[in-house]
């Protein structure tokens, strides 16, 4: 079994092939063509902390992926990473296994964000005139990171916690080359920018739907374990397009099952992301629209970005 650390991962990683094997995992998922198992969640709440356990295996291929992510939301005052964790890759013909990928949690971090990238082309409006991120933390860093090649927007207004978070980001994003502004207020953000990603573990609405503009398109990825939610379940009743990256999963925790908790939505409503990236759904139809992206990770993605890492690194 061959081991590859982070460092030999981020070096040879080819960004251009990984988005195409995620949107291909994306299509395969939403026609059945992927084997994916129950995920595994842990909480720990005396920690702030919570692990999943993911799996998947694309029908027709030679390896399957099985993957441990931990996030644990205080490391950052103890002079750690907020997320680490691991993949094993297997081989689907044997068994036997072929390589761990010891990514520290950087290729879930990829993948979401490149996730975010394929979002945002397909749904965002003809003219961002600002980008929202909710968050200040790795996410939040490489979802703006990985959207500026998609838009030509470079405003930038973020909402943090902690101003001193706030005050890092700044400087991270004004590296990247945008104008930013920060705000302890979330409805700062909805008020001013008609594309946002929201990357936090908040367990309470952070954006009421009443804020958001006409034309807005969000990106929801923080809520990806139950009792977590970032966006007024009442913003998802009023979505133009609602799209997920599962069905079924998005309907047991994630921003949609809030609504559909609540009576707010018609289950019939939500249009799986793979059926928009093979031509089978309709995306945004004018600027006018709201449209909103509920992303709660789906394995298929850490099955697709593994595979992405493994021939990346023994062809380097």
């Amino acid at each position: 079994m061959k081991h590859y650390s982070r460092q030999q991962i981020e070096q040879t990683m080819n960004l251009a092939k990984a988005t195409r094997l995620l949107e291909a995992g994306f299509i395969a998922f939403a026609r059945g063509q992927v084997q994916v198992p129950p995920v595994q969640g842990f909480a720990f709440e005396q920690a702030n902390g919570d692990c999943c356990v993911k799996s998947a295996y694309v029908t027709g291929e030679d390896c399957f992926t099985v993957k441990v992510s931990t996030g644990f939301y205080d490391n950052p005052g103890k002079g750690l990473a907020s997320n680490d964790g691991l993949m094993l890759v297997l081989s689907a013909l044997t068994g036997q296994p072929l390589a761990l990928l010891q990514d520290e949690g950087w290729l879930t971090a990829l993948r979401t964000a490149l996730t975010g990238r394929i979002v945002a082309s397909r749904l965002a409006p003809t003219q961002v005139q600002t980008i929202g991120i909710l968050g200040t933390g790795m996410q939040a860093r490489m979802q703006l990171e990985h959207l500026l090649p998609v838009t030509a927007c470079r405003r930038v207004v973020v909402w943090g916690r902690r101003q001193s978070q706030l005050d890092l980001y700044r400087v991270f994003a004004e590296h990247l080359g945008c104008h930013v502004e920060t705000t302890l207020d979330a409805e700062v953000v909805a008020r001013k920018a008609n594309l946002i990603v929201s990357t936090t573990p908040s367990r309470h609405p952070l954006l009421q739907s009443e804020w958001i503009r006409p034309g807005t398109h969000i990106t929801a990825i923080g809520a990806d374990a139950p009792g977590k939610q970032e966006l007024d379940a009442a913003l998802l009743a009023r979505a133009d397009r609602l799209f997920v990256d599962s069905i079924e999963q998005c309907s047991r925790y994630g921003e949609t099952a809030h609504a559909l908790a609540g009576d707010l939505v018609d289950r019939r409503k939500l249009l799986e992301l793979g059926r928009l990236l093979a031509g089978e759904a309709q995306g945004r139809s004018d600027d006018r629209q709201i449209t909103v992206a509920d992303l709660t990770g789906v394995a298929v993605q850490d099955a697709q970005i593994a595979r992405c890492a493994l021939e990346c690194c023994q062809s380097a």
